[in-house]
């Protein structure tokens, strides 16, 4: 496989890529990040998908830690949906140009993790605590976000400024799920509201939301 230097870093481009085989639940979740990055860049993956029913409960011996998403390439495994879009990243070079871009890119994106707990733990725990979490955690979480996105251009183009990262994806995703379980969310946060906004007009994003065919969460709620 040919690789070439940019920014310092070896890009692979996405025609040469090993096949890549992306394995998770048939719902968004932990995968949907990872499905968007690898459609807006044009790379074919093979999406294959599990019912939470018996065929899955045999099938997930075949993976590290018995868990999903995992991502093959070639004759590699990669577990852990932190390792898999950062790998993917790195050869795509969406992690940043600088050392100071790449561990901004990763504690935002971290931050964001700890959001999607949150939201987890409402959608498949505490359903009936959502009017207290849309009117106290949303709020002070999206605040601090907002506030990490104007480091860069102000927040008016993408996490790192001019450049997209992995971290765009990440950001896209929660702030989508967001606004489903509720359209006025993101009012108080006009930063964030237009960053969404724009970044669902990418063309490689429209196809691939347009073509997809599951749900949110595993249990219908959102």
């Amino acid at each position: 496989m040919h690789t070439t230097l940019v920014g310092g870093h070896r890009f692979v481009p996405p025609s040469r890529m090993p096949a890549l085989k992306l394995y998770y639940f048939k719902i968004r979740g932990l995968a949907e990040p990872i499905r968007l990055m690898l459609a807006d860049n044009g790379v074919e993956f093979e999406n294959i998908m599990f019912l939470k029913d018996e065929k899955w409960f045999e099938s997930k011996k075949q993976f590290a830690f018995g868990q999903v998403p995992a991502l093959k390439e070639g004759d590699m495994e990669i577990p852990q949906s932190g390792a898999i879009i950062r790998h993917l990243a790195r050869k795509l070079n969406l992690t940043g140009e600088t050392e100071e871009e790449k561990v901004f890119a990763d504690f935002f994106s971290e931050g964001l993790r700890d959001i999607h707990d949150k939201y987890c733990e409402i959608i498949y725990r505490n359903y009936e605590k959502k009017d207290e979490f849309l009117a106290t955690t949303y709020p002070a979480e999206w605040a601090k976000v907002e506030s990490l996105l104007k480091k860069y251009a102000n927040g008016e183009k993408f996490v790192l400024g001019d450049k997209v990262s992995y971290a765009d994806y990440l950001l896209f995703e929660e702030l989508d799920i967001a606004l489903i379980l509720s359209s006025t969310v993101l009012d108080a946060f006009p930063v964030l509201k237009a960053y969404h906004a724009r970044f669902a007009k990418r063309e490689g994003l429209q196809a691939h939301i347009a073509a997809r065919n599951y749900p949110v969460n595993n249990n219908g709620k959102q």
